[in-house]
């Protein structure tokens, strides 16, 4: 266990990454039973999950829930008739799968991925039943792209879009044995894009994270936030939580308490009246002394627990940290940090971005292999996957809203604005308790001052709304290395944080030495200091694919992927007032089937790639380590050592 002191040692940080799935005792009152998807000829009997049964794979939440991860049957409906054939009632057989389940996610590369890139329709069945009628919410943590929700043949959600949650809220009654039916429909990815919702991975579909289900009480408690600030030795925190009021109109008051090994401290929000149906926020804060407090050297993480008397409850790990950009410093609990880590995607070969457990744990792993404190993603990351980067210490560059390609924004007009908006505030309040996550990130790979048909409004409104809201957690925006800003404008007045992609040596001066570059890097990088200079810049992309098709040295093979890593970081570690940098990417990861390489092409017309991967990972897509991970894990451990972060 972490002591008070935050030292954490090895058999610590395993109970802590392991307690995030541990079973435990779902809380008492429900009692649900969940059938497995049955064989068609011999229906097999419910199962009882709870209080037996599946712990959510996310710790973070209402109580009472359980994971409906049992046996599911998922058929493919490529003619799109399965509305017609009346699947909606679940009468259809098909293959047993366990969710999150992705169909076809080894034929990525090649001829034999444009197919299945394009995407299909499919559908997935479960049964279900419970112990004592009521209200009930089905939470899907994300489906892709479009999907309808049928109970019992009747509709009862839709959604669109991915890695974004939503509920459907039914009632169940005792011993009937319902039919859960999902379509999912992730045909089209460039109507996607015209859509607002452009990606630069693998159009991976159908339900891709986990499902739940929970009794809805007389009160419910949401999206809990956390805000801590320093004061001499002394933390104090913000809590807010939201109350939603099922029943009568009534004064509504929430209690609780913040636990770390034998220390409790109690915690008190006074009663609000609430109308029926109603929601408020309710808000108190405490002072905690000699806080034992989060970060990448010593994870310490408090339990949570909050509780409407005899209504509601929900739980969290939380970690008490300041994080702060002071003009071009980033200081984590008042002390200046440098990240030093991988971006990361969902994405693990043969199940796609459904990832498990495992995978998780894996990741992390990975991470910590090459002594990371720091990781980027571009889309918001499974829940699951950031209380495991909480545990583990690392710092999340945490990408929200649209995703588009360097320059791009097709996010254009009133409704797709809306959308965009929308997207950013599900994420944030999804994310905002989590330690790990120390910046929001708005938008990828912007160039120069923007893009003028709706990016800036945007990025400049919800950079303000953030901060309104998250005062306590910098805003951030990544912008496009080919096209730098030459001054400061709009979109950058509510940025705390700047990423800047770097491909130098890559897809420019791919051939030139190594002076060469590092003067590239140093004049480019003082420019865009000139442009900033009271904000944080720190590399959020920089690499080089590789693989061993190609010569070792030459590029596209493994030493000159080392090679070009090294000259980087070596470079970066020299250069005053920079926050970090992160490789691009921890793994190898599928993209459009068609992509091979890109622009690098035209620098290295012979040069042997996958087509359909990036191969810019320190591993590749079977997880096997190639030797970047001993030159960037060895430059990050002698940073470490020197005091950097």
């Amino acid at each position: 266990m972490n002591d008070e002191r935050g030292r954490v040692t090895t058999v610590g940080i395993r109970a802590v990454i392991g307690g995030v799935c541990a079973s435990l005792a779902v809380l008492a009152g429900v009692l649900l039973m969940v059938a497995s998807a049955e064989s068609d000829a011999a229906p097999a009997p419910p199962v009882v999950l709870a209080p037996h049964g599946a712990e959510p794979t996310i710790y973070a939440g209402p109580g009472a829930r359980a994971q409906l991860n049992g046996l599911w049957r998922f058929r493919r409906d490529r003619d799109d008739s399965g509305l017609d054939k009346g699947f909606q009632a679940g009468e259809f057989g098909g293959e047993l799968v366990r969710v999150p389940f992705v169909p076809d996610a080894t034929k990525i590369t090649g001829r034999r991925g444009i197919p299945i890139y394009r995407g299909t329709v499919g559908w997935y069945r479960t049964n279900l039943s419970v112990a004592v009628d009521g209200n009930y919410a089905l939470r899907f943590e994300s489906v892709n792209h479009r999907s309808r929700v049928f109970l019992d043949g009747k509709e009862v959600a839709r959604h669109k879009g991915e890695y974004l949650p939503f509920e459907a809220r039914v009632p169940l009654k005792a011993g009937t044995r319902h039919k859960l039916v999902v379509r999912a429909d992730w045909r089209g990815p460039t109507a996607m894009k015209r859509d607002g919702w452009h990606r630069l991975w693998f159009n991976f579909g159908g339900i891709n994270r986990g499902v739940s289900i929970r009794r809805i009480g007389n009160s419910e408690l949401s999206y809990p936030m956390m805000q801590t600030t320093l004061v001499g030795g002394t933390a104090h925190v913000n809590l807010r939580v939201h109350v939603h009021n099922n029943g009568a109109a009534r004064a509504l008051g929430v209690r609780g308490s913040l636990t770390r090994g034998d220390r409790r401290i109690a915690l008190e929000f006074p009663a609000e009246p609430i109308a029926k149906e109603g929601t408020e926020v309710l808000e108190t804060a405490i002072k905690v002394e000699a806080p034992a407090l989060w970060s990448p050297g010593a994870p310490n993480l408090w339990e949570l627990a909050l509780e409407v008397p005899g209504e509601a409850t929900y739980r969290a790990r939380v970690g008490l940290r300041e994080v702060r950009a002071d003009n071009a410093d980033l200081r984590l609990n008042g002390t200046s940090v440098k990240l030093r880590g991988a971006s990361i995607h969902e994405d693990v070969f043969g199940r796609g971005d459904g990832l498990r457990p495992i995978d998780q744990d894996r990741m992390v792993a990975q991470l910590k292999a090459i002594d990371a404190n720091a990781t980027r993603s571009q889309h918001p990351l499974d829940p699951g996957l950031l209380e495991r980067l909480d545990a583990a210490g690392i710092m999340v560059w945490q990408g929200v809203g649209p995703t588009d390609a360097p320059g791009a924004w097709t996010s254009r007009g009133e409704e797709r604005v809306k959308v965009a908006k929308n997207r950013v505030r599900t994420s944030f309040r999804q994310g905002q308790l989590h330690p790990s996550i120390v910046t929001w990130n708005l938008a990828n790979e912007v160039a120069g001052n923007g893009h003028p048909e709706g990016q800036i409004p945007y990025v400049d409104s919800m950079a303000a709304e953030l901060k309104r809201l998250d005062p306590g957690r910098p805003t951030a925006l990544d912008i496009w290395g080919a096209h730098p800003p030459k001054r400061s404008s709009r979109i950058y007045e509510n940025i705390d944080m700047i990423g800047w992609t770097n491909y130098i040596g890559w897809y420019e001066a791919t051939h030139a030495p190594a002076a060469e570059l590092r003067g590239l890097i140093r004049a480019r990088l003082e420019r865009l200091r000139r442009v900033f200079p009271e904000k944080v810049i720190a590399v959020t992309e920089f690499g080089a694919e590789g693989n061993g098709r190609n010569d070792t040295t030459a590029p596209g093979g493994y030493a000159f992927q080392s090679h070009l890593l090294d000259l980087h970081l070596s470079t970066y570690a020299r250069i005053p007032n920079l926050a970090g940098a992160l490789v691009w990417n921890l793994r190898d990861f599928a993209v459009n089937p068609s992509f091979y390489g890109g622009s690098i092409r035209r620098e290295v017309p012979d040069i042997k790639l996958v087509r359909g991967l990036n191969q810019k990972g320190l591993f590749d897509v079977r997880n096997k380590a190639k030797p970047s991970v001993e030159a960037v894990g060895g430059r990050f451990r002698a940073q470490a050592a020197a005091g950097g972060g």
